[in-house]
């Protein structure tokens, strides 16, 4: 199986596991307060069904999603609602089950489109062009972030697994626009993980020998992926590191768009 296809069959796993949650939610669930600021449980889906019916438009008319874009970037920017009401306006107007059939059907329209990629493939998307695996992979990092912000939101806890190495792959070759994006400079150093997965097994990143890393990252790959998706704070998580890799993680960001804040210790 190529690297693509493995991206590809975690993602329709995952966006399958958020399912089997969200379907068993009562009516009362759907508004729970997630942890997203102003966002409830309908809001997280309404999310992620809009950009899955974008990325499955990127792949099949470039045209028509770069049209999309700019009426997004027109409404966010003539709106004090940062577009949430352009990508999440309908979807708040639905039941719960016409919601849960919408995300089915652009997950559909997704995995279709997603079929036709090839390796070397880019697909367009609102910052660069992102190659095939990338942009998978991103969608992945998606539906595992805020599923995640509706599992806090109606306190389930999700088995951890193997998929979210993809995410933690990410979330390491972003080290230096985590500081990009805050318009600061990356201190130098290599930085080596040695994450533990939920089978077990040990995934690694970086510098291949440890003593030819300046600092390294131990512990959980969940934890680690909580982290650079900025679903946890690095003091809430079992994970170990030295000055170097702290200060990163401490900023982490793995995914486009603006600095966001790192949430403050759930202790504080």
């Amino acid at each position: 199986m190529t690297d693509l296809a493995e991206v590809q069959r975690d993602l329709l796993d995952e966006q399958q596991a958020l399912d089997t949650l969200v379907a068993a939610l009562t009516p009362e669930q759907w508004s729970a307060v997630t942890p997203s600021p102003g966002w409830n449980v309908t809001d997280q889906l309404g999310h992620l069904t809009y950009f899955d019916g974008a990325a499955a438009l990127a792949v099949t008319n470039p045209t028509e999603f770069r049209t999309s874009v700019d009426a997004l970037l027109t409404q966010a920017g003539n709106s004090n609602d940062g577009g949430d009401d352009f990508t999440l306006g309908a979807f708040r107007a639905l039941g719960p089950t016409e919601k849960l059939a919408a995300w089915r059907a652009n997950r559909q329209l997704l995995a279709d489109a997603a079929a036709a990629l090839e390796e070397n493939t880019r697909v367009a998307w609102y910052g660069p062009s992102m190659g095939a695996k990338s942009f998978l992979t991103a969608r992945l990092m998606e539906v595992w972030a805020h599923g995640t912000d509706i599992a806090d939101a109606v306190a389930v806890r999700r088995p951890a697994t193997d998929r979210i190495r993809h995410i933690a792959q990410l979330g390491f070759i972003t080290r230096g626009w985590s500081y990009t994006v805050r318009g600061e400079t990356a201190p130098v150093g290599a930085v080596r993980l040695v994450l533990t997965g939920a089978t077990g097994h040990t995934f690694t990143w970086g510098p291949d020998a440890a003593d030819a890393a300046d600092d390294t990252v131990t512990g959980s790959l969940e934890d680690f992926c909580l982290v650079v998706t900025q679903r946890r704070n690095v003091a809430d998580t079992g994970l170990q590191a030295g000055d170097l890799a702290m200060h990163w993680l401490q900023r982490a960001q793995a995914f486009a768009g603006g600095a966001t804040n790192v949430p403050a210790p759930r202790g504080s």
